[in-house]
């Protein structure tokens, strides 16, 4: 196929868009493969458009390898099964909802575990039909509070979503495996960089749970790799390698100290070196130090918010995202100056454990806060810490929580090396998701004993637009886009930098000789655009490969440019040959 330039509906821009922030945002909207039509909502331009086409194919062709049939359900939904699932409610400002001609409450669909459940359910009764794993990739709208980096994060975005549904939980783990066979295929195609990550669930619930993140300096998430290399998760995920617990016997009693002016760790810190304290025969280090951060944690019950007490090093920060995903499905506050005002055992910069429990208050620990573990620490009064508190003897854990930052240079968890943080863009997300929607969905099958039985889920995600933003943040330089022949809008851009009637003619000649062996041509052919706009032009679109008809043509010898790497000289009467080469590997 030809596409000729001086046709295409293309404006390039040589400015970065006022808006964009990342790279992907910026070279897409000047290389004219996507605009804005408002925050988070970006039109398809013909370059883009043919580039997510390329990237649905790739994801096509290995769903349908692991036996996943495609359907394609409305975008624009009903709220009744939403409401089965609680999810009309849980979905909170993010759901685009919308009521019809006649008042009924309409949603447009952020994701579809229960459309695919009911399908299951209005189509299948017998364990005969299965196991059954089906796929759409489809358009998915969620009112993101902060649209931001172009179509990296939006409020309208392309989406692959599967389902495997299965009767027994050795079939969900053999669904699982398939799809992540299939997603490794797929990524390793794209030439994306990728780990795959342990992930927590979240409000998808299920058991096994993990992430593809792409490696990118504008991505939102952190993960963490281990150094020996067998390790990597979500932040989210990580599970703190925990110290053996030590006796109590023998340790010496907690003592209460003035400590004025010590609100801070830094200043406590400072304190107790001023005043000769030593832990082991040494200063007194942060890590030493016991923050005590009072919470209100939401369960839906109808007691409502209650007080909670999170423990955590005093070296280290609280991961506001780790004690979301920790304590999810309830959700957690801060407690705020009025309930410090109206809570007496409440004191700000000096709570500590002793006081949180005496008022019946949960407490809940970092995994460094062992039994025989000793801290310095609140001591639930105005300008006083405590000195040498101990877990298990002062005070009592009630349950060990996820809530402390991650620190590069933590054991693995693995047992192998340290902890390195990387940022990412997450690319897919799978799930053993179990019962929970199909319970919810009531889809009954019967088994092969003629009892009803609940089959159980996976739920397989990939942003499919989203994927062109991480190749485009992946594979760029100063210049432009550098696309992968798998997802290139074409595989080969050809222009004519001369206006040699002979240049023009050769130019013609070998796009279509190329069109003839099937390779898909990008042919700038503008009679009035100097060289150098074309150079440029050839430079930011990103095609993989170029052939530069200019001042050597009058030699018989034509520029093969690959993009990113090293330009070729060659006879113009071999270029369709090399080109040819070269697009097939």
């Amino acid at each position: 196929m030809i596409t000729r330039l001086s046709e295409l509906f293309l404006r390039t821009l040589r400015e970065d868009p006022a808006d964009a922030e990342v790279p992907s945002h910026k070279l897409l909207v000047r290389a004219g493969y996507i605009r804005r039509a408002a925050p988070g909502i970006y039109t398809w331009l013909p370059l883009g458009l043919r580039t997510l086409r390329k990237i649905e194919d790739v994801v096509r062709t290995e769903m349908d390898g692991i036996g996943a049939q495609e359907m394609l359900f409305p975008a624009l939904l009903p709220r009744e099964p939403y409401e089965e699932t609680n999810r009309w409610n849980e979905y909170g400002d993010e759901l685009f909802r919308l009521k019809d001609r006649k008042g009924s409450d309409m949603l447009l669909g952020p994701t579809h575990e229960e459309m695919f459940a009911n399908a299951v359910k209005d189509m299948y009764t017998s364990y005969k039909e299965f196991p059954v794993t089906l796929y759409q990739i489809q358009t998915k709208y969620r009112d993101e509070a902060r649209p931001r980096a172009g179509i990296l994060r939006g409020r309208e975005f392309v989406m692959k979503d599967s389902y495997s549904f299965d009767m027994s939980d050795a079939g969900l783990d053999e669904s699982y495996a398939k799809h992540r066979g299939a997603y490794q295929r797929i990524f390793d195609r794209f030439g994306v960089r990728y780990e795959i990550c342990k992930a927590t669930s979240g409000a998808m619930g299920g058991s096994a749970s993990e992430e593809f993140l792409a490696y990118s300096e504008s991505g939102e998430d952190t993960f963490v790799i281990s150094t020996a290399g067998d390790y990597a998760a979500n932040v989210e995920a990580v599970v703190t390698v925990a110290p053996p617990a030590r006796p109590i016997e023998g340790q010496p009693e907690a003592i209460d100290h003035e400590t004025p002016d010590s609100e801070t760790i830094e200043t406590l810190v400072a304190w107790a070196n001023a005043a000769g304290v030593q832990v082991e025969g040494r200063e007194v280090v942060a890590s030493d130090t016991l923050k005590c951060m009072v919470i209100k944690i939401d369960d839906g019950d109808e007691e409502g918010p209650q007080f909670a007490g999170v423990l955590i090093p005093g070296d280290r920060e609280l991961d506001e995202d780790r004690l979301e995903a920790s304590l999810s499905p309830a959700t957690f506050e801060f407690a705020s100056d009025e309930d410090f005002s109206n809570s007496d055992f409440l004191v700000k910069g000096y709570v500590g454990p002793r006081g949180l429990a005496a008022n019946g208050v949960k407490l809940y620990a970092d995994p460094r806060v062992v039994e025989g573990s000793s801290w310095i620490t609140g001591a639930d009064e105005k300008n006083r810490h405590v000195v040498g508190l101990v877990a298990g003897r002062d005070f009592t854990v009630d349950e060990t929580i996820e809530a402390a930052e991650i620190h590069p240079g933590d054991p693995s968890p693995s047992g192998n090396g340290t902890l390195e943080l990387a940022r990412g863009i997450e690319l897919g997300h799978i799930f053993q998701l179990g019962r929970k929607y199909t319970e919810a969905m009531d889809v009954q099958i019967l088994d092969e004993n003629g009892k009803r039985a609940v089959p159980t889920m996976g739920s397989y995600g990939i942003g499919v637009s989203r994927m062109m933003a991480v190749i485009a943040e992946q594979r760029h330089d100063e210049k432009g886009l550098v696309w992968p022949v798998e997802v290139a809008p074409y595989q080969v851009h050809v222009a004519v930098a001369n206006k040699d009637a002979a240049a023009i003619e050769a130019g013609d000649k070998l796009v279509a000789e190329l069109d003839a062996a099937g390779i898909e041509v990008l042919f700038d052919d503008r009679p009035k655009v100097s060289p150098g706009v074309k150079f440029k032009d050839a430079e930011l679109l990103g095609m993989p490969f170029a052939v530069i008809l200019g001042r050597s043509f009058k030699d018989g010898i034509v520029e093969v440019r690959i993009r990113g790497g090293e330009t070729l000289e060659i006879p113009a009467d071999q270029a369709a040959a090399k080109v040819l080469e070269l697009v097939r590997g």
